[in-house]
């Protein structure tokens, strides 16, 4: 399948850590023929140190991945690059669940002065796809994977990162949004998972849809 037809022009993928956004942005570019826009996670400078020690450096933490984020997201109005279909594996609005979780009030009011100052200029996607999974999920593919700056994410902030961005997508509305549990999905090795969410993407125009397959 081609990105041609009605499919959207402008996908972003999201959802807590470990459940698979990356690996899923890069197959979906593929097989839309699309171009991938990948989240800068690894740059930040501070990450690491957030992971061992969350209060000390979250605002840092914070606004670094805001204007990183805003800077890629600029990019992305050239119209050379948005002449071609695109799948990101993050959406832009998200950050405020980070803000929301991690800051003190007074760090909370200045982020939000800058976060005023930049969402309007960017790009809407044209579908947001929320992946979803159990915590114990989440834990067990992050030690898969086996990150060493993630070594410390435990269980406890897995279940707290689960409530903040289904609170977040429960009152989201900028765009059309795909909610799916991944928790007994495969998208890399299971073809018919993979074609159960591209019909998924095909299908969801407007509003909100939810997606749980049968567990087993």
């Amino acid at each position: 399948m081609s990105s041609g037809g009605d499919l959207p022009r402008y996908v972003a993928i999201d959802g807590p850590i470990g459940v698979g956004k990356t690996t899923l942005a890069h197959r979906l570019a593929k097989h839309l023929q699309a171009r991938t826009v990948l989240e800068e996670f690894e740059d930040n400078p501070f990450l690491r140190e957030f992971y061992l020690d969350r209060a000390r450096v979250a605002f840092q933490t914070q606004v670094y991945f805001l204007l990183a984020r805003y800077k890629q997201q600029e990019d992305l109005r050239q119209p050379d690059l948005f002449n071609r279909a695109m799948v990101s594996d993050y959406l832009f609005a998200k950050d405020r669940i980070f803000a929301y979780l991690n800051l003190k009030e007074a760090e909370l009011q200045l982020y939000e002065r800058i976060y005023d100052l930049l969402r309007p200029r960017l790009l809407q996607p044209d579908l947001v796809v929320y992946l979803q999974a159990r915590p114990e999920v989440l834990m067990r593919r992050l030690r898969k994977r086996g990150r060493e700056f993630e070594s410390g994410v435990d269980v406890s902030y897995l279940e707290e990162l689960m409530r903040a961005y289904n609170q977040f997508f429960h009152h989201f509305d900028e765009a059309p949004l795909l909610i799916v549990d991944t928790s007994d999905m495969d998208f890399i090795n299971n073809e018919a998972d993979f074609a159960t969410l591209v019909e998924l993407i095909h299908t969801t125009k407007e509003g909100t849809r939810h997606f749980e397959p049968p567990r087993g």
